[in-house]
């Protein structure tokens, strides 16, 4: 593939698409539990925080902003996939070889439907 970019691209190109392409995009389930349950926190935090300022100053339009600065807290918080999502990857287990008796059995059933 990279060859034939360097026909169309340049050299600091490509090296910039190989950047790209060698970050890990990965999350494990450890971390989306994380990611959730740290976004919620935030969202609510702020949205508690703007909705008693926005009383205190009597601005609905101040809790909107810090609510809105609250999620793009938590967007860039928890979307990327940063090294603390990334602590506890699954290991899966390797396929088990199929033997003949094994598929035999399989195409038996699979004629008895």
């Amino acid at each position: 593939m990279w060859y034939y970019l360097r026909i169309f691209c340049t050299t600091k190109t490509i090296k910039m698409m190989q950047y790209f392409a060698s970050i890990p995009t990965h999350m494990d389930y450890d971390g989306q539990r994380r990611a959730e349950k740290l976004s919620r926190i935030i969202i609510s935090l702020f949205g508690v925080v703007g909705l008693i300022w926005g009383f205190i100053i009597q601005q609905f339009s101040q809790t909107v902003y810090i609510l809105a600065a609250g999620f793009v807290l938590a967007c860039i918080v928890t979307i990327p996939p940063w090294p603390m999502y990334r602590r506890k990857p699954l290991q899966w287990q390797k396929p088990r070889p199929e033997n003949e008796h094994t598929r035999e059995q399989s195409t038996k059933s699979k004629k008895r439907k």
